[in-house]
């Protein structure tokens, strides 16, 4: 496996752990468990922060003329990656609608 492929599984590993975790945070909001839904949210962005260390490998890769060519699943990657940090970005803005309530 090349490394750009490995990268893009860390991404992928990372995002999808951020992601769930954001999930995660919606439901415990929903009980009325805001202290826990405040860690997993906590908890999202360190996965999501990671995710993001791996990514700017790339960049710094790409930027110093090291980059490789771009594969499927570096692209799935990012993807994963975007949809991930969206996820998380309105896990809060619901958390803070169920806090409200």
């Amino acid at each position: 496996m090349d490394n750009i492929t490995e990268i893009a599984f860390q991404i992928i590993l990372y995002a999808g752990n951020g992601k769930s975790s954001a999930m995660e945070a919606i439901q415990e909001a929903k009980e009325g468990n805001f202290e826990e839904a405040d860690k997993k949210i906590v908890e999202a962005g360190e996965e999501l922060g990671k995710a993001h260390e791996f990514q700017t490998k790339l960049l710094q890769q790409e930027a110093s003329g090291e980059g490789q060519s771009v594969n499927v699943i570096l692209v799935h990657s990012q993807d994963h990656l975007m949809t991930a940090m969206t996820v998380r970005d309105l896990a809060i803005e619901i958390i803070e609608i169920h806090r409200i309530k």
